[in-house]
């Protein structure tokens, strides 16, 4: 039986300001190495963009540049053979939440999510027929102050990260099973063809 195989967490530049590599470089790296899709989960305007915390840029244009990578990536996907999806990255003191099936137009016609609460912002993007996965729930960095679950802002969980730890990745495991959620693995590539360590998700149906 054919198997898909899908890289769901994945960050290009110049979107996420911490990414490494630019968008031809990833679409192109991740169709040599055999997966049939990637999603884009580049960093939201709550995280870390490239765009100035002080910027007073209009929310709109935020959410055109924010989807300009993943534009980018469809058009180079649809030349060389490799589905692209959008995604997005959102983040909340360290805690950071993939959202899958939300489109640019959505984001274009909900401004009001910048003022919420991740406990009112997850649910409601859930209730609009988003997929919400906490990704790498138990990572640990001098940055981050203390872990924060949100189990009712969630559907899945990141059991498998290539950039987080053994005991991270075991830990979120446990989560996982303790509160019966679906599960997901991802890359969280920032460097695209220079990752070594790769993840994702293998279907049995095409996305």
């Amino acid at each position: 039986m054919q198997k898909y195989r899908y890289e769901t967490h994945c960050h290009t530049s110049p979107v996420s300001k911490c990414a490494k590599a630019g968008v031809r470089e990833t679409v192109e790296f991740y169709k040599s190495e055999g997966y049939d899709g990637l999603f884009i989960t580049n960093h939201f305007i709550d995280g870390n963009i490239n765009i100035p915390r002080d910027s007073d840029m209009p929310y709109a244009d935020k959410i055109e540049f924010y989807f300009s990578d993943y534009e980018e990536a469809y058009k180079i996907g649809r030349e060389i053979g490799i589905k692209v999806f959008p995604g997005v990255e959102l983040s909340c003191g360290g805690s950071d939440f993939l959202v899958y099936g939300l489109d640019k137009s959505w984001y274009l016609s909900h401004p009001e999510i910048m003022e919420m609460k991740k406990s009112e912002e997850l649910p409601f993007m859930m209730s609009e027929g988003a997929l919400v996965v906490h990704a790498h729930p138990f990572r640990e960095a001098s940055y981050i102050d203390h872990i924060r679950l949100f189990p009712r802002g969630i559907q899945a969980v990141e059991i498998v990260n290539a950039c987080r730890t053994d005991f991270e990745n075991r830990m979120a495991k446990i989560y996982a099973e303790e509160y019966g959620f679906a599960v997901s693995a991802g890359s969280d590539n920032h460097t695209g063809a220079r990752r070594t360590e790769l993840a994702g998700v293998q279907t049995e149906t095409p996305i």
